[in-house]
């Protein structure tokens, strides 16, 4: 029998994941939740473009399953992320010795910050 792909690869994972929100929000409706507002943030911004109703569900799934094969093919190898638990005043005081080389890709909340940089 055929392996399925590793989760480990971004255009797989990528395209799981917004499977997996479109399908919980789809769920919530369907037992009688309607949220007034939906935000995301990477493949949750394309999942809740749908959810709102701005994008069909083929042109939303085109849309991140092409990003994530543009990251996996062009950008993969090239650098590293890693999200941090913390404030991102700390990071960027802690990101002070490897200036130029770590820097902060994203302030995801007010404790939760991805950097980027040399991998």
């Amino acid at each position: 029998a055929p392996h399925a792909p590793s989760l480990d690869r971004v255009d797989v994972l990528q395209p799981t994941t917004f499977a997996i929100m479109v399908s919980l929000a789809a769920l919530w409706q369907a037992n009688g939740i309607h949220p007034d507002a939906v935000i995301g943030h990477s493949q949750g911004e394309i999942a809740a473009a749908h959810v709102a109703g701005h994008l069909t569900l083929p042109t939303a799934t085109k849309i991140v399953t092409l990003r994530s094969q543009t990251i996996a093919h062009h950008l993969t190898g090239h650098g590293a992320m890693m999200s941090i638990l913390t404030t991102p005043e700390w990071v960027q005081e802690a990101l002070t010795p490897w200036d130029g080389r770590l820097w902060i890709a994203a302030v995801n909340g007010p404790a939760s910050v991805s950097v980027s940089g040399d991998p």
